[in-house]
């Protein structure tokens, strides 16, 4: 018996859900696939991804490609910010081992019911409906975010969802028990309802929430780098590799620090900009500039330059009006070390993000050298 790998090739949905579900109980596995992806894109993930089956909502065919291996569930595709996509394989034990996790953490009852409403070609959009599954916890299941959808999923009574940090300044997040955010960095002012997460694809969604680890989610701070083991780390990727350790660890290639139980997270080893042999972190200069009032959004990174390292540079999409380089070094020196102020400012019209709201800021550091 061949176990085949279904590439759904379709909108987030109940159709979606059932497929799922019928893949699983044939011993299939899924690979959701960005519906947004341009041609050239779309060949890439599938290339890396390599399914047997191409799912859409007007039936299955088959292509070749490889089958997966027994006890595999799911393949998701990073999200490809840098570099060429890899292809995570989780397992059965895996997916169950994290629907358990965070539906103890969350105290899911039988009254509750979820709304997926992120990409499920990103983890954290696909763990919804997966943990709605291995639960058996009800799910509404929408193609996209829409402060309507979310309302009309409320009213419907679902009480849990998972969202990124922009989505909250667009609804009541009053009208749902736990909001869960991941993604990019979550709003320093969210609500008290609110759930932050940590995780990434290879942990196959959050494994450490409002800083605490999961039962079960071990983490290690080694050179500041973040470690994790946990029964819901990935097989490997479909290439063959693995980068989990003989000892079972995943390191991570975040930076943070691990103190009393608690996890705090700086950022992505490779975001770290060193300027002048002095370390800045892009987050706490992007929170110093968005205050501006002719700020709308905002990314820093560091661009090479052979006499400081790195130069700290920002990319601003104005409300209106104008803003100069000295304006922002001044505004930012005052909240912040003088290293810290961008040597060099860009106007731009968009911030180029993921579905998830992460800045993808290697786009943007090669438009500037």
């Amino acid at each position: 018996m061949v176990n085949e790998l279904i590439c759904l090739d379709m909108p987030c949905g109940p159709q979606m859900v059932d497929r799922i579900r019928q893949a699983w109980d044939a011993g299939d596995a899924i690979f959701p696939l960005d519906q947004r992806l341009p041609a050239p894109a779309r060949s890439l993930v599938l290339s890396a991804v390599s399914p047997t089956v191409v799912a859409t909502i007007d039936g299955d065919t088959s292509i070749k490609g490889r089958p997966i291996e027994i006890g595999d569930a799911v393949v998701v595709a990073t999200s490809g910010t840098t570099g060429n996509p890899k292809a995570v394989v989780l397992t059965h034990q895996a997916v169950t081992a994290s629907a358990m996790a965070t539906s103890s953490r969350l105290a899911v009852s039988t009254d509750d019911k979820w709304l997926a409403c992120l990409p499920p070609s990103h983890v954290g959009g696909l763990s919804v409906i997966l943990r709605s599954i291995v639960m058996d916890t009800p799910v509404i299941a929408q193609p996209g975010f829409t402060p309507d959808g979310y309302n009309s999923a409320a009213q419907a009574g679902a009480t849990l969802v998972s969202l990124v940090g922009t989505a909250l300044h667009r609804v009541d997040p009053q009208i749902f028990r736990t909001i869960v955010l991941g993604g990019s960095k979550p709003p320093e002012d969210r609500p008290s309802n609110c759930v932050t997460t940590y995780g990434m694809t290879e942990t196959g969604s959050g494994v450490v929430y409002n800083g605490l680890p999961l039962d079960g989610v071990e983490i290690e701070i080694r050179n500041s780098i973040i470690y994790v083991r946990a029964p819901m780390l990935l097989r490997g990727y479909r290439d063959g590799t693995s980068p989990i350790d003989s000892d079972g660890w995943l390191r991570t290639g975040d930076i943070g620090t691990f103190h009393n139980g608690v996890l705090t997270v700086e950022g992505r080893e490779g975001d770290l900009i060193i300027t002048g042999g002095e370390n800045v972190w892009p987050d706490s200069v992007e929170d110093a500039i968005r205050v501006l009032p002719a700020v709308e959004d905002v990314c820093v990174a560091g661009v090479s330059n052979p006499e400081w390292g790195q130069l700290v540079t920002a990319w601003i999409v104005l409300t209106g009006g104008s803003l100069s380089l000295d304006e922002v070094r001044d505004h930012v020196k005052q909240l912040l070390p003088a290293h810290c102020a961008p040597k060099a400012v860009f106007i731009v019209d968009e911030i180029p993000r993921t579905a998830l709201g992460k800045p993808k800021r290697a786009e943007l550091i090669a438009q500037a050298i």
